[in-house]
């Protein structure tokens, strides 16, 4: 493990666990634990970086992924057939990510970002009920599309708010209150993140002992979010929704304009 201070050490393990809570919520735990990241291993590559952040989240996905399956509504072999079109699209992104700038990126997914915000806000009903109609074959196999090779396509190339992409994405194309979207991005989120470890730890850039460490903490959090989530409900999550989508629109643009 990296010389790092006994300081910095705990502020990291607090960061996982608020990391955990968040992305077990309503996804984009990686906003908060990635800039930590950066500033508790200022000396490491940006790949290392990368690589201890997923062996960290694929952990406290995990667990927010079981207590989920546990108590909320979820359709397991949907939720994995979405996961397997993730890690598909995640590697392709990965592929292509070296090639594209994400100074270019920003801006666009800042518009988009911004987009959904209006929307949950002019939309109060969002996610907090079951709309009526059933959930077509269109609609699973565009869920595959979109939510699935889309969002992981996504992951692979560029990242941030791929939890909370998910989140929207399966409640409007599935029909899903904001609970059960919550816990089928979980097991997404387990195939994406696995896919992407895989791939880390083949190139040797995962910090295993700090990212040991982190993990636990990491699984707290995530597993007391999604009781949070399970007890206080959709419109609980929706609140936690808005949150994390100003303040990753608010890390971009300070990224783009200020960083």
């Amino acid at each position: 493990m990296p010389d790092i201070s006994l300081t910095m050490i705990i502020t990291l393990c607090l960061a996982a666990a608020a990391a955990g809570w968040i992305d077990a919520v309503v996804g984009g735990g990686g906003l908060l634990l990635l800039p930590a990241l950066l500033l508790g291993v200022p000396g490491a590559h940006p790949s290392y970086v990368l690589g201890t952040n997923k062996a960290v989240a694929i952990v406290g996905t995990s667990g927010a992924a079981i207590t989920y399956l546990r108590k909320a509504p979820l359709d397991l072999r949907l939720a994995v057939r979405i996961g397997m079109a993730a890690l598909a699209g995640s590697m392709l992104g990965a592929f292509f990510a070296g090639g594209i700038s994400s100074e270019v990126l920003r801006p666009v997914i800042m518009v988009v970002l911004l987009a959904v915000a209006a929307f949950v806000i002019f939309r109060p009903s969002f996610g907090t009920a079951v709309p009526g109609g059933p959930v077509t074959r269109k609609r699973i196999l565009a869920a595959i599309a979109l939510a699935g090779l889309g969002m992981g396509f996504y992951d692979g190339l560029f990242g941030p708010g791929t939890g909370t992409f998910l989140v929207l994405a399966l409640s409007a194309l599935l029909h899903m209150d904001l609970v059960t979207a919550s816990a089928t991005a979980k097991v997404v989120n387990v195939c994406t993140n696995g896919g992407a470890l895989a791939m880390f730890a083949y190139q040797g850039t995962v910090l295993w002992q700090l990212a040991g460490l982190l993990a636990l903490f990491n699984l707290i959090g995530s597993m007391a979010g999604a009781r949070t989530a399970l007890k206080k409900g959709s419109g609980f999550v929706r609140g936690v929704l808005l949150t994390v989508v100003v303040s990753l629109v608010a890390k971009l643009a300070f990224d783009q304009w200020i960083a």
